[in-house]
């Protein structure tokens, strides 16, 4: 009568034990899916950042250049080569005053589900 006691205590153990390993496993798998939205977040950033300052460095050289132009105008810059997916780089070159322009630089870049958009003006000495 004893060992049959004990078949049932210890089955009873063993399907505890599977719903614990299964509830650790729910909570691991939101953990493990919060880590990585914040690493395509930081990410996302970092690309971001990039981005900007190649806007800002290809502005720095070719906008002194354009400098006579009196029309604010939009100008999209071709971005694949940096090897962002869903990335976008547009400038906005501004009418210049007193030896300066204003660059509006628009930048957006898509991983997954996520998108992050900036926009940030610099001004540039003629």
């Amino acid at each position: 009568m004893k060992a049959l006691k004990k078949r049932g205590f210890v089955l009873i153990l063993v399907i505890t034990a599977i719903a614990v390993i299964g509830i650790e496993m729910f909570v691991l798998a939101g953990v493990a899916n919060t880590m990585q939205f914040q690493s395509h977040r930081a990410y996302l950033q970092a690309c971001r950042r990039n981005l900007t300052a190649s806007g800002l460095a290809w502005a720095r050289q070719n906008v002194p250049d354009k400098a006579g132009e009196v029309a604010p105008q939009t100008i999209e810059l071709d971005v694949s080569k940096m090897n962002v997916r869903g990335s976008r780089l547009d400038l906005t070159v501004s009418p210049p005053s007193d030896r300066q322009v204003e660059i509006l630089i628009r930048t957006s870049c898509t991983r997954g589900r996520q998108t992050l958009k900036g926009e940030n003006k610099y001004e540039i000495a003629l």
